[in-house]
């Protein structure tokens, strides 16, 4: 152990059970909250699956934990591992690091949350949840978990539906934190654009709403005025849903399909938006997408859901979820309309916004919850 239970240097072990070779916001956070850890003058060690090393995040010590499968979770596919074996060569790495303490990010997720559980005496374990909604895993182990979880010095949840989730689920008191945004990964040069755009980020299923989107562009161009520009929306990602879009939406001048991004092009072309639409259904327990549009300046129009009001904080543009015609009229609002003639307000609000949610200021909370943690075990 190197740390002293006092505000001094730590050695923290941060788990995220979801490989990193796919983008994904706990995959996002962990590895985020690594970093501002380091630059804190702590050492941060990523344990995680990944798939292809090639995808390994710069700037971050990572333990591999195995390659994952992709298994059905909350109306999408967790990309987790399940082998024995890379939990056991998992705890293995983990005993020889010796953290001061052990931080798991949604520690139900299959992986080497279950080796840590059963392990005799680790060091304090943080976990945070960040699932909100109905959880098929939480109802088919049952009271189990409830015993589990006792092991747990400390449950955070990255908002109140996370930890009204976990709570109905586990029981238990939650310190309700935020998913933190890194706004200085913001200061790129932004992707060249032809006009005004928007931007779609998120995988290509039913719950984040990608067809209503592109219905409501399909209205939006219809509507919209010549003294408009070329508007085009950019659609990043992919999914179950992607060849079903892409044949009733084909790609055109103002449509383009782009696929999977890596981090520096994502980054590059979020800046460069003017809008960043998130029409998400539904399950949504924290909106980190929009933070991070906000961060990077462009306006958000987003469903009015609870994990992106929350995040919102009356700072982005909302609609109903799963209407078209709200949304079109939203956008162009944005675009050619009343917001657009407020748009500096709006983009400002947006920065203090995401200012306030920083990546540096979530590490300060952990940082104290780490420290308490510590501190009550040795006494």
């Amino acid at each position: 152990m190197s740390g002293s239970g006092e505000a001094g240097p730590l050695t923290v072990a941060l788990v995220c059970p979801y490989s990193l070779s796919r983008p994904g916001g706990v995959q996002g956070q962990v590895i985020g909250l690594a970093r501002s850890l380091t630059s804190r003058g702590h050492r941060a060690v990523v344990f995680a699956p990944i798939d292809d090393l090639s995808d390994a995040p710069s700037e971050c010590e990572l333990v591999v934990t195995g390659h994952s499968v992709a298994l059905p979770a909350n109306g999408s596919l967790a990309p987790v591992t399940v082998s024995p074996l890379a939990v056991r060569r998992g705890l293995l790495s983990l005993r020889r690091l010796g953290p001061d303490v052990v931080h798991i990010h949604e520690p139900f997720a299959p992986g080497l949350t279950y080796g840590l559980f059963v392990t005799a005496a680790p060091p304090p374990m943080i976990a945070t949840f960040h699932r909100s909604g109905s959880s098929p895993l939480y109802a088919a182990l049952g009271p189990l978990t409830r015993r589990v979880a006792r092991r747990l010095a400390t449950r955070c949840a990255v908002s109140e539906a996370a930890a009204t989730t976990a709570r109905e689920a586990l029981g238990g008191n939650y310190d309700v934190l935020f998913n933190g945004v890194d706004v200085g990964r913001y200061d790129v040069e932004p992707w060249p654009t032809s006009g005004p755009t928007v931007l779609f980020l998120g995988r290509h299923e039913d719950r984040k709403g990608l067809a209503v989107l592109l219905e409501a562009w399909t209205r939006l161009l219809s509507a919209l005025p010549d003294s408009a520009g070329s508007p085009v929306l950019w659609v990043a990602g992919d999914g179950p849903e992607t060849g079903a879009l892409r044949a009733r939406f084909p790609a055109s001048r103002s449509l383009q399909w782009l696929g999977v991004l890596d981090e520096a092009e994502k980054d590059r072309r979020l800046v460069a938006a003017d809008v960043l639409a998130a029409p998400s259904l539904g399950g949504e327990s924290f909106g980190m997408v929009l933070l991070e549009g906000m961060a990077a300046g462009a306006v958000v129009v987003a469903s009015d859901i609870d994990g992106y009001r929350d995040a919102a904080g009356g700072c982005a543009v909302l609609v109903p979820p799963a209407d078209p015609v709200a949304l079109a009229d939203a956008l162009a609002a944005v675009l050619t309309g009343a917001v657009a003639a407020d748009r500096q307000r709006w983009l400002l609000r947006g920065v203090e916004r995401a200012n306030a949610w920083s990546m540096a200021s979530l590490a300060e909370h952990y940082e104290g919850i780490y420290t308490s943690a510590i501190g009550a075990e040795r006494r």
